[in-house]
């Protein structure tokens, strides 16, 4: 399906640089767009690939704009101009979707091979894919869709406009073992998971249920694949989390924030509203101030990085030295 530089402005809004009836066949990067193609530039670091990109037209800012053409880059090259090219993009990847869907049709919207228990409810719209099992009590809104081999146990509930990602797992048993002699006496997970509304799920991300209370997901909680979110963590409304993320045990993460990957938290902390944590960062305290945090041991060759590894290894005893110099007067 094809559209016209027309009818995407007369959709989406923005300035048109150029022909309304010029056909753009498909989305594509600035590096590998073709003639009948439409890309973007969001991020700076690329603008030198306008002097070079094949792409009919590009979507940018009228700063970008201004800037290429008082370079002479690209001067036949058709534009849309728009104050926020990425989200641009992102509603005209969700319009070229609504005229070239890949949902199946509406009679199967419970593939033949899912299980779905009898006391399950999936509600109006919702899609279950291929080999899908939905538990006993479970409760899946409207216009969901579980992607193939989703696992949704008993009890929980997902909210309406959600995406599970293959291989997703939603209210597994929770890490819970209490010590008795050497070995380890289970403790029964009797709490649920609860997700809101709009969340999208990452494939082969896990969510534990509670022990006892129940794991919530926020409303518009993005989620990236292969994260483990463990019982009774909260996790607030439109907070995105890239992949690799693991949260410990009732641990309470704030609305808006964004984690990169590799991120790890301890269990039983909070963490405030509108915190953004940089990748492999290890969260071991709460953090009670939105804002930027980070902060990881930086990679090395390896002659330097042992080096450096022995030097912390004395970092104490070099410590109790520099306190004792000064009459301990440090802390």
């Amino acid at each position: 399906m094809s559209l016209t530089l027309g009818q995407i402005v007369e959709k989406l809004g923005g300035e048109l640089v150029g022909s309304k009836e010029q056909i753009v066949n498909a989305i594509s990067p600035l590096s590998s767009a073709a003639e009948d193609e439409i890309s973007f530039l969001s991020n700076p670091l690329y603008a030198h690939e306008l002097n070079t990109t094949k792409a009919g037209c590009v979507i940018l800012t009228k700063e970008q704009f201004d800037l290429a053409r008082s370079k002479g880059e690209k001067p036949n090259l058709s534009f849309i101009l728009s104050d926020k090219p990425y989200l641009y993009f992102a509603y005209l990847t969700q319009l070229w979707r609504t005229l070239n869907p890949i949902h199946s049709s509406p009679e199967s919207l419970i593939h033949p091979t899912a299980v779905v228990d009898p006391t399950a409810i999936v509600q109006s719209g919702a899609r279950v894919g291929p080999y899908c099992v939905v538990g006993a009590g479970a409760v899946i809104g409207e216009r969901t869709w579980l992607k193939s081999t989703v696992n949704v146990a008993y009890g929980c509930k997902i909210g309406s406009d959600c995406i599970l990602h293959p291989g997703v797992v939603i209210g597994a048993d929770g890490f819970g073992f209490a010590p008795n002699q050497g070995t380890w006496v289970k403790i029964e997970q009797l709490g649920a998971v609860v997700i809101g509304n709009q969340v999208e799920i990452g494939a082969n991300t896990c969510i534990d249920r509670g022990a006892l209370g129940d794991t919530v997901i926020c409303d518009g909680v993005k989620l990236d694949n292969f994260i483990q979110i463990a019982h009774n963590v909260k996790i607030g409304p439109h907070t995105a989390m890239a992949a690799f993320v693991g949260v410990s045990g009732s641990t309470v993460i704030g609305a808006h924030c964004t984690v990169a990957g590799g991120v790890g938290f301890v269990g039983h902390i909070e963490i405030a509203d509108r915190v953004n944590i940089g990748p492999k960062a290890v969260i071991t305290r709460s953090i009670t101030q939105a804002g930027n945090y980070g902060g990881y041991y930086p990679f090395d060759n390896d002659s330097a990085w042992r080096k450096n590894a022995a030097i912390l290894r004395q970092l104490s005893s070099l410590r109790d030295k520099i306190k004792n110099l000064m009459g301990g007067s440090i802390k």
